[in-house]
């Protein structure tokens, strides 16, 4: 048997009755212990790479840089123009992630093709290959809006219910 053919794990039956104070533990361990895989498909990535230097620092929020692989994420930043060939390679990375998942869109290309959203062979938002939870605006966004937008993932994690896997999606 392949390890593709487990059945996914569940929380578990009557997660929902859980009490309030094991759901604000299990959202804060999921909220500050974030490992961050970038796709970074353009100009955006230079953006990523400069939010994770010493200055800006966002491991101190909890979020680590650099996952060794998607397998090893729990958020994956895409970054950049998504072009119709990369659509599978997305979607591929976005399955490999292990739950819970998030994602945030980075950069206009990403959230809706940018100003190449006319062109032929240009994705119009990462959106409509997998689901985003947070979208941050800009060409190129600054590190500055990069940290405001995990911040606001972080902010759907804490509030989430305790059988709920990812927060709403693009709200």
């Amino acid at each position: 048997m392949a390890a593709t053919d487990l059945p996914m794990p569940t929380v578990g039956p009557g997660s929902e009755l859980a009490p309030r104070p094991m759901r604000f533990v299990v959202n804060w361990g999921r909220r500050y212990s974030m490992w961050v895989f970038n796709f970074a498909l353009a100009c955006c990535a230079v953006e990523f790479v400069a939010t994770s230097t010493s200055r800006p620092d966002f491991m101190r929020f909890g979020v680590l840089p650099f996952a060794g692989g998607p397998r090893q994420a729990e958020l994956l930043i895409v970054s950049g123009t998504v072009t119709d060939k990369m659509a599978s390679a997305v979607h591929r990375l976005y399955e490999e992630l292990p739950a819970p998942k998030y994602v945030i869109s980075f950069g206009a290309c990403a959230n809706s093709g940018g100003p190449y959203w006319d062109s032929y062979c240009v994705t119009k938002g990462v959106d409509q290959l997998i689901p985003v939870d947070v979208y941050v605006p800009g060409c190129p966004p600054r590190p500055e809006a990069l940290m405001h937008g995990i911040m606001k993932l972080q902010d759907k994690i804490a509030v989430a219910p305790a059988g709920d896997r990812r927060p709403e999606a693009g709200r």
